[in-house]
């Protein structure tokens, strides 16, 4: 009687420590036994070779299969080691990428800005037009409104926080939104960005936080560094 060649469950349960652990801990242990303890595993092979029957002994074909089996399972464990070295790399780099923006002003796509003492937006027309501007709090309330001439490209709208009446409008969250018409009046579309400069970076967070104006934004959502000719709403 041949003694039976399946190895997959003497190998996972070698290295274990015999212990009574839970099935989570269980399942640990056997899967850095599989992936550390190659020798344990040729033992395994060794003492089955010697105690099998020399009238009925293993088949070959059987014991080629054990070992690429095992080779198998032990590189794709060692693969998955590797993967998360790179993980690990990639995080690091994206912070290193982050960490290039601080005190840099960047435009990112939206149309919410943090306004203290002054919020800038990056309007971007495709031909020249003429753009009606309209700045809306958290409430809905106009805050602000008028007609400018935007050429065809980017341009920067910096408001000062002064509605149409002179008034001085409080900190807080302002909302821009932007129409145009060409010389025929045809409706033409305006891109909004926020711009403003990133204070900080919160590496904590996986991928990193810019910080712009009390806003937090992944770095893929930077659009460009500006450096723009400024319109004035004053």
């Amino acid at each position: 009687m041949s003694v039976d060649a399946t190895m997959p469950a003497p190998v996972v349960s070698a290295p274990g420590t015999g212990t009574g652990s839970s099935s989570g801990s269980s399942a640990s242990t056997a899967t850095t036994g599989i992936a550390d303890n190659f020798q344990t595993f040729l033992t395994l092979l060794t003492t089955q070779l010697k105690n099998q029957n020399p009238l009925d002994p293993l088949d070959t074909n059987q014991f080629t299969q054990q070992l690429v089996q095992f080779a198998g399972v032990e590189q794709q464990l060692k693969s998955n080691d590797q993967l998360k070295s790179l993980v690990e790399i990639e995080k690091s780099a994206q912070s290193t990428q982050a960490l290039i923006y601080v005190g840099n002003t960047v435009a990112v796509d939206g149309s919410k800005a943090q306004f203290d003492k002054s919020a800038t937006w990056n309007l971007t027309a495709a031909k020249g037009t003429n753009a009606a501007v309209t700045i809306t709090n958290s409430t809905g309330q106009t805050a602000y409104s008028g007609n400018f001439t935007l050429n065809q490209g980017n341009a920067s709208f910096v408001w000062d926080g002064k509605g149409n009446d002179g008034s001085q409008w409080p900190p807080g969250t302002y909302t821009l939104t932007a129409t145009g018409k060409d010389s025929s009046g045809n409706s033409i579309s305006i891109s909004t960005e926020v711009q403003g400069m990133v204070d900080s970076v919160d590496l904590t967070a996986s991928p990193p936080l810019l910080s712009i104006g009390g806003q937090s934004y992944t770095a893929d959502k930077v659009k460009r560094v500006v450096r723009t000719t400024t319109t004035s709403s004053s």
